[in-house]
């Protein structure tokens, strides 16, 4: 790896980013310090209740109130607000409710717009809303995922007759990608069930969500803090009726996302609505406890799996059915995220066949829609716990039985039995160097004597194999996924007449370090230095093309756009050079800025074509007097990033406390721009991973209403609350873009969230543990510890504890 000061290629060089500089000095904008002069202040009346009907809002005492200028209900816009959009039918019998910006005859979850202020302070338009009154007549809520989906449930939306939105199935038989998964559970020697429950989760992102639209004659320009500025400016504008050549959409520096900020939300809406019909500014902003309740959550599903093996550790089919909890209503892109997820439970192994079905469901709670990661982790938790049971009820060692089970590094590419190629892997270079950096002998050999002494801190080895399929997406595959638009994305080079380079992506980043690693990659390409290279992103007027940020697609798509890009110009500069060199075009070689007559030391710099275009005084016909390009990529498939992730956990059986002791992970992200931005990313993720297993779990009473709305309840974990981790890459690029690159930025939350918990499981199995729900707290842990002893004490000859009743074998004894 270079180091920063020796001279030599961008690619490869840990750079700390340049954007730092600002964001962390406070010296940016962010959305909520953009006020337009005579901006009016905006909040916003949530429902207290889960489900009731709207019998009557009084809101001349808050019209009254000191500074406000307007006060509006749902049913005073309901002839333009619309509804929210959702863009991925994942069938074509999906049922889809209204979804208005403010509640007008009834509210389904308890954070629901009802009713917004505009006040010219936010102070004022705060206490506006305590002066306003709404009768509710309360309605049953629906909770429970299963009880949700039985005919005597009540029913969400009454008017779509069911609480299930859709049923999505894929089967590899009926596809032709593999066999029968039901044939293949029939005939097995060994068969695993289990159920397991994925909690729902707040992205709970550092910067709250904020929006600003400014009005000037019949042009509007919103600021938000969105990871989708030119996806919510084509949303607003066929919602809303507005031409879309007449919105201008910018997102200023983000302060994080992971997914709750790909969304077009009822805030917008509701601001631009207001815009439009005041004529003036407005700004909305949130507090923390109002993103808990209704900015969208993540996760939460019914996970029952079948998995079939032989009794040598073959795995010979895989069934899952799931149940996707989508909250009352459908967001954005919420049907799609657990149909992402099916493509991957069979993760990196030679599964030959597989059945799936989703059904999405609706519950009275805080819609649900992506988080970090968004399906896969979901996924890969699944089939990891499910292959660590196997290996249990085996009795063999949990990588071993992965080494005998997963793709090798000769099949590929591989054709998988869940209809994807994946390119490029090596498993085995990965876990071979996980399992060095881990010492997993030696802990293997720990716990065994912890165990011969019955010590009360037990010591667990977890084990997660993963891969995902990121760079979303080739936009046919897209298509025939039935998602409303593409993957693909668009970029543009331009080298100025003094030789320094804009760039500009239709990405746009909320922490990822675009604006370095664009620099890095674009100073290789045009042989210029880094610092003569300005990045600049998230606004749909200097960037009027781009799908935007999710995914892990940045790199993997929009980078390629930008080396495409720069390709382009060099092949433009290349006739203007041969012009001035006076020699053929094809006589031209271009390296490290110079372009040069082969052979001769005849040479123009960068700059100097630059310069030469822009004066224009001796063009050859037909050129353009600029080195600008642009240029849009779609790729062909997706990337497939992969790894190994181990984690050494310590389980005080008294107490129920766990402490991660060691934790390692070797991923393979294909070839890396800058180590430094991946190690950001992998820890960010780790982060993430570790608090779903450990910490985070967002709760309702019986009632529906959220009692973890604030991060006194909420528990995020700190620095303090995490270990240290050990990380390392192998590399085999991905051959999807040129670049050779892969998504890194939701790696570490899809791999860790099994590591830990097969780490928490393999510290009490002896006991008689086989699950700890997520998220594994001293509690739950305890619970599990006693309620394992107290089974084994009225059932000893089951002898398997918890969860025995869920393996059956054949063909020999357990």
């Amino acid at each position: 790896m270079t180091s920063l000061a020796e001279p030599g290629p961008e690619l490869g060089r840990a750079r700390p980013r340049k954007e730092d500089a600002r964001l962390i000095t406070g010296r940016t904008r962010w959305t909520d310090n953009i006020t337009p002069a005579g901006t009016l202040h905006l909040a916003i009346l949530r429902s207290p209740v889960a489900h009731a009907r709207i019998t009557a809002i009084d809101t001349e005492g808050a019209r009254g109130m000191p500074g406000v200028q307007a006060v509006l209900t749902g049913r005073d816009v309901a002839g333009e607000q619309g509804s929210l959009p959702c863009a991925w039918p994942i069938t074509a019998d999906m049922l889809v409710p209204d979804a208005p910006p403010l509640a007008v005859d009834a509210v389904h979850f308890a954070g629901e717009a009802v009713a917004v202020v505009a006040a010219r302070s936010a102070a004022e338009a705060r206490d506006a809303l305590d002066a306003i009154d709404v009768d509710y007549a309360d309605l049953d809520v629906v909770l429970d995922l299963d009880a949700a989906v039985r005919p005597d449930s009540p029913l969400v939306h009454p008017e779509l007759g069911s609480n299930r939105s859709a049923t999505w199935t894929f089967d590899s038989q009926e596809a032709g990608t593999g066999g029968s998964a039901d044939e293949a559970l029939a005939a097995a020697e060994v068969r695993i069930d289990r159920t397991f429950r994925q909690q729902r989760l707040i992205p709970a992102f550092m910067e709250p969500r904020s929006v600003v639209v400014d009005p000037t004659g019949d042009q509007y320009t919103m600021y938000s803090a969105t990871q989708v500025p030119h996806i919510l400016r084509l949303m607003l504008a066929t919602s809303l009726g507005v031409p879309e050549h007449k919105i201008r959409v910018i997102a200023p520096d983000v302060g994080g996302g992971f997914g709750g900020k790909l969304q077009v939300t009822p805030e917008e809406f509701i601001a631009f609505l207001l815009a439009r019909r005041l004529g003036k500014p407005v700004k909305w902003t949130e507090t923390r406890s109002e993103s808990m309740v209704s900015a969208h959550h993540g996760r939460d599903q019914v996970q029952r799996l079948s998995l079939a093996a032989r009794r040598d550790g073959t795995i010979t089919g895989l069934k899952v059915e799931l149940l996707a909890d989508m909250g009352a209503y459908l967001r954005l892109v919420s049907p799609g995220i657990p149909i992402l997820g099916t493509r991957l439970f069979n993760a990196i192994y030679r599964i030959p066949a597989y059945h799936v079905s989703c059904s999405t469901v609706f519950t009275t709670k805080t819609p649900t829609d992506a988080y970090r990661g968004a399906g896969r982790p979901e996924a890969t938790f699944a089939i990891e716990r499910m292959v660590d049971e196997l290996a249990a009820e085996l009795g063999m060692d949990p990588i071993e039985l992965r080494r005998r089970n997963w793709i090798d590094r000769e099949q590929f590419p591989y054709d998988t039995v869940a209809g994807l190629t994946y390119d490029s892997a090596d498993y085995a270079a990965a876990t071979d160097r996980a399992v060095q950096l881990f010492g997993y002998r030696q802990l293997r050999a720990e716990q065994q004597e912890r165990r011969e002494r019955g010590d009360t801190v037990q010591l667990g080895i977890g084990t997660s194999t993963f891969t995902e399929m990121c760079g979303l997406a080739p936009s046919r595959v897209f298509g025939s996924w039935s998602y409303a638009a593409g993957g693909w994305e668009w970029a543009a080079v331009r080298v100025l007449p003094t030789g320094k380079v804009e760039v500009v992506t239709g990405t746009s980043p909320h922490g990822q370090g675009h604006e370095t690693a664009w620099s890095q990659l674009v100073a290789d390409r045009l042989g210029v230095s880094f610092e003569d290279v300005e990045v600049l992103h998230g606004d749909t007027q200097s960037a009027p093309r781009g799908m935007d940020t999710y995914g892990s697609r940045s790199l993997a798509v929009g980078g390629a756009a930008v080396a495409a890009a720069a390709d382009k110009v060099i092949a433009k500069a290349t006739r203007i050079a041969a012009h001035l060199l006076e020699c053929a075009e094809q006589d031209v070689e271009f390296a490290d800025g110079r372009f040069r007559v082969r052979g001769t030391d005849s040479a123009v710099q960068l700059g100097e074509v630059a310069l030469a275009a822009f004066t224009a005084h001796d063009l050859p016909e037909g050129v353009e007097p600029n080195l600008d390009s642009e240029a849009g990529f779609d790729p062909e498939n997706f990337s497939f990033p992969h790894g190994t992730h181990l984690c050494a956990a310590e389980v005080d059986t008294e107490t129920g406390r766990v402490r991660i002791r060691r934790y390692v992970c070797v991923d393979d992200v294909g070839a890396v721009v800058n180590p430094m931005i991946v190690e950001g990313q992998v820890h960010g993720g780790l982060a993430q991973g570790i608090a779903q297993a450990l910490f985070e779990e967002a709760v309702h009473d019986e009632t529906g209403t959220l009692t973890t709305g604030t991060l006194a309840d909420y528990l995020v974990p700190s620095a303090v609350d995490l270990p240290e981790f050990t990380t390392d890459r192998t590399e085999t690029p991905a051959t999807s873009n040129d670049l050779g690159v892969k998504g890194v930025g939701e790696a570490g939350t899809i791999a860790s969230t099994p590591a830990v918990v097969n780490a928490v499981v393999d510290a009490l199995r002896h006991l008689g543990v086989r699950d700890v729900p997520m998220p594994c707290s001293p509690q739950r842990v305890w619970r599990a510890v006693t309620g394992a002893a107290a089974s084994a004490a009225t059932a000893p000859e089951a002898g398997g504890g918890l969860g025995s009743e869920d393996v059956e074998t054949r063909g020999g004894e357990r």
